[in-house]
């Protein structure tokens, strides 16, 4: 079937390429759109502090908060106290204003800063506002604020820390690959040969990106897509579909070369399809299987992120089938012979090539090489032990956002109002027996502080705010949730919160994770039976893919939660891992783990079936293969490096995290594990590795 889809696409190269040209030009005019469609992901659905937030707006709906902090001159000079008066009844009369919580017009004194040189000012919004009413008014009042007569009026609130990720997260995104797709294109010029074939790559996954934002564009006119997806389809796009190119344009070249005299342009395409297109579908399968295993964790920033990696994968799956060779069988002249170039061209012999040489050294040497390569990965793996996950807040800003800079000084200069409570929710009024022993008993437990009664609810619940010592969502608070959740009584007790929020996560994952990792597991184990029709070869790749992944893992704690390395790479840690992080590396790494072994497996595979025997042309049959394969795939895992890289340079810490820990995933998984373990354990197999019950090794 793919024979005859290459020698189609061949014939009617106009035609593909035409209809990509279509796309693309959709994609630019249209798919833009997907910007203004993409939403903020949603609450946690069916989580008790999801029912607490929910509960609340039905009965006493509260609006945005906006917090600014003033400070630089003493707080309570005659002048300063009329003028801040002033401004700050101007901000009260604003409209879409619902309060105004200050020392100056209100009375709050505790909103002094204890040295009296600054004072913290709280803004609540009208509840009926929308999200872009919200950001209206809060720039207005932002506006107004600034011109109280303090050195130092910074604002902030988690309105505006939300609208800064968004903006940050567009800004590293288009600079990032606007830098990375300007070294790839150098980088592919100087390597393959020439502006036109190094261009061939790029083209390809320029047009796999915007076809990619048109399809998501259209998913999100019928369903929730999340701003974040969009990201994910610029990197996967990329990544990929260069990939998948360098992959069809190398072995087109190998084919042409191979040609015999009565083969035309058509029978070339359709042999490198046959080949080369195979492993594409094959690994734009389990690639896309990884990703898909997120929609089974259910939570509303994956799931979003799945839908458009699923989307990438898709179209560069597709482009690697038909455009990536459209644009080889248009432009053929202009793909190299052997002799020119420096990689894929043939200058570099392939048995001199990168993963060759480390192939037979794992080969003279399989004990010693397995052993040595599987203590250094554990010992990379390590500090997983360590691993403590939270949700990303403010820190994860570059160090002079502004929100940032009002979270550090609220923390700094106003401590009682650095810690959000725990929100307690019981089905009885404020004067009942219950509440008042509900009361006693969490002022008990270890690590509670003040317990605040507010006024009844609407509904006649009561609600509590609980400060817990310590961080807003430390290990304190996040303990202090499950103990007041397990106290026995005659009262329903739901608890919220951002404490509550990151424990509901956490469960929510702990309870998912094992069915999604033992469906991308079955899905890609079973893609990996087909293609090699051994049963062997998969159980050792899903060994070797989970190894890659705890060495990256841990890389990433080091660097992340524990800091090495962070003054080279621009960010502060904050002590934990966003929680998405180890979930979204588990699929990329996993995914495109079983890219790059698909890639090598495959040329084996040929080798094997071309000359099957013993131990000897097992041996020869894994050499071949890599020798065959290794220069593309040393080329894609830099390709895809230099796309990741772009991610890595940005300034928000959550999408550094996985712009590092993919590059070093792909690092160690193309030397490492490719280049060592993989034919050390091959070697040491045998004949085995193509054990198939009811069929002989050998």
């Amino acid at each position: 079937m793919l024979e005859r889809l290459g020698r189609w696409v061949h014939r009617r190269r106009a035609v593909v390429l035409a209809a990509w040209a279509v796309l693309v030009v959709a994609g630019a005019v249209l798919g833009g759109s997907v910007f203004d469609r993409a939403e903020e992901p949603g609450d946690r659905a069916g989580v008790e502090s999801t029912l607490v937030d929910r509960h609340l707006a039905r009965v006493d709906a509260e609006g945005e908060q906006l917090v600014a902090v003033l400070s630089g001159t003493d707080a309570l000079a005659v002048v300063l106290v009329d003028q801040a008066s002033t401004v700050l009844h101007e901000v009260a009369a604003l409209p879409g204003v619902a309060e105004v919580r200050d020392p100056y017009t209100t009375g709050a004194a505790e909103q002094l800063s204890a040295d009296g040189q600054g004072a913290l000012v709280q803004v609540e919004l009208d509840p009926a506002l929308d999200r872009d009413e919200a950001l209206a008014v809060a720039e207005r009042v932002a506006d107004t604020l600034r011109t109280i007569q303090f050195p130092s009026v910074l604002v902030g609130g988690e309105l505006l820390a939300e609208e800064a990720f968004a903006e940050q997260a567009v800004t590293d995104a288009a600079r990032g690959e606007g830098a990375a797709l300007v070294l790839l294109l150098g980088v592919l010029v100087v390597v393959l040969g020439g502006w036109l074939v190094g261009a061939l790559p790029v083209l390809t996954a320029l047009g796999a990106v915007a076809a990619s934002l048109l399809a998501l564009s259209g998913v999100a006119s019928v369903a929730s897509v999340s701003e974040y997806a969009v990201n994910v389809v610029t990197v996967l796009g990329l990544g990929l579909t260069v990939d998948y190119s360098l992959l069809v344009l190398a072995r087109f070249r190998e084919e042409r070369a191979a040609a015999r005299k009565r083969d035309d342009l058509g029978d070339v395409l359709g042999r490198t399809l046959a080949t080369a297109g195979r492993t594409v579908l094959v690994s734009g399968l389990t690639v896309g299987s990884a990703l898909a295993g997120l929609l089974l964790l259910d939570d509303p920033l994956l799931t979003g992120t799945a839908v458009g990696g699923v989307v990438a994968v898709a179209v560069a799956t597709a482009a690697g089938l038909t455009l990536a060779p459209a644009l080889v069988a248009a432009g053929h002249e202009q793909v190299p012979a052997p002799g020119a170039g420096r990689f894929l061209a043939g200058r570099r012999p392939p048995a001199r090539s990168l993963l060759v040489r480390l192939a037979r050294l794992a080969q003279a040497r399989p004990w010693s090489v397995l052993l040595a390569s599987t203590g250094l990965l554990l010992l990379l793996a390590a500090p997983l032990l360590a691993l403590d996950v939270g949700n990303s807040d403010v820190r994860a800003l570059p160090a002079d956002s502004e929100p940032r800079l009002v979270h550090e000084a609220v923390e700094r200069s106003h401590p009682a109002q650095a810690t959000t409570p725990l929100t307690v929710l019981a089905d009885a009024p404020p004067d009942d027996p219950r509440v008042t022993e509900l009361t006693r008993r969490i002022n008990e437990l270890d690590g509670s502080g003040e317990v605040v009664l507010t006024d009844p609810l609407a509904d006649g619940w009561t609600r509590l705010w609980v400060e817990p010592e310590g961080s807003t969502a430390g290990a304190t608070a996040q303990r202090l949730v499950t103990e007041v959740r397990g106290l026995d009584g005659e009262l329903t007790v739901q608890v919220g919160g951002p404490a509550a929020e990151l424990v509901d996560a956490r469960a929510a994952v702990a309870d998912r994770l094992p069915l999604a990792a033992l469906v991308v597991v079955v899905v890609t184990g079973l893609l990996l039976l087909r293609l090699t029709r051994s049963l062997v070869v998969p159980l050792k790749t899903l060994a070797l893919n989970l190894l890659s992944l705890a060495a990256t893992l841990g890389v990433v704690v080091a660097v992340f939660q524990w800091g090495w390395g962070s003054s080279l790479l621009g960010f502060d840690p904050w002590g934990a891992l966003d929680i998405t992080t180890p979930l979204l590396l588990f699929m990329f790494v996993f995914g495109l783990s079983m890219d790059y072994h698909v890639f090598l497996v495959a040329r084996i595979k040929e080798a094997w079936d071309a000359a099957p025997g013993g131990r000897e042309a097992n041996d020869r049959a894994v050499l071949a293969g890599i020798t065959a394969s290794g220069p593309v795939v040393t080329l894609a895992a830099l390709a895809i490096s230099i796309v990741f890289l772009g991610f890595a340079a940005g300034e928000l810490v959550a999408v550094k995290e996985v712009g590092v820990g993919m590059t070093v995933a792909i690092l160690v998984d193309v030397t490492i594990v490719r280049g060592l373990l993989l034919p050390a354990a091959m070697t040491l197999l045998g004949e085995r590795n193509w054990w198939w019950p009811g069929r002989p090794a050998a």
